[in-house]
């Protein structure tokens, strides 16, 4: 049985992680998303050593991999291979929550953490 270790926020996303590299022997990582309606999201972005594989747990996420567009349902999986440029929105009348597994499991909560730190001030700092 596997449990929240921890929540993220940042901006308006929530991520609950729930297996960690350390866990799996660093075969992968675990966690869910929630991406509130209208939410702010990441820009496209693509992952360089890792695949990731999203599974819909609520409301509809639409994905843009490769350039096409993928609406990720509840009960759908999408796999992203590593190196394609990716990302999502919440573009329904719901919040929309996934399921996302990376192997192997090279990011973990201290990247979103440092992320959050970051977004969470209102961006990065300006240099004088």
């Amino acid at each position: 049985m596997t449990n929240i270790k921890e929540i993220i926020t940042i901006g308006q996303l929530e991520i609950k992680f729930l297996l960690e590299a350390s866990d799996t022997n660093g075969t992968l990582t675990m966690f869910e998303f929630l991406v509130p309606v209208g939410a702010k999201v990441p820009m496209a972005h693509y992952h360089e050593c890792f695949d990731e594989t999203v599974y819909g747990l609520e409301g509809i996420m639409t994905f843009t991999v490769d350039g096409k567009t993928v609406e990720l349902e509840k009960g759908q999986s999408l796999f992203i291979p590593k190196g394609v440029v990716h990302g999502f929105n919440n573009l329904g009348q719901q919040n929309s929550k996934a399921l996302a597994v990376s192997t192997p499991g090279l990011i973990g909560s201290e990247y979103f953490k440092e992320l959050a730190d970051i977004v969470n001030v209102g961006g990065l700092p300006i240099l004088k």
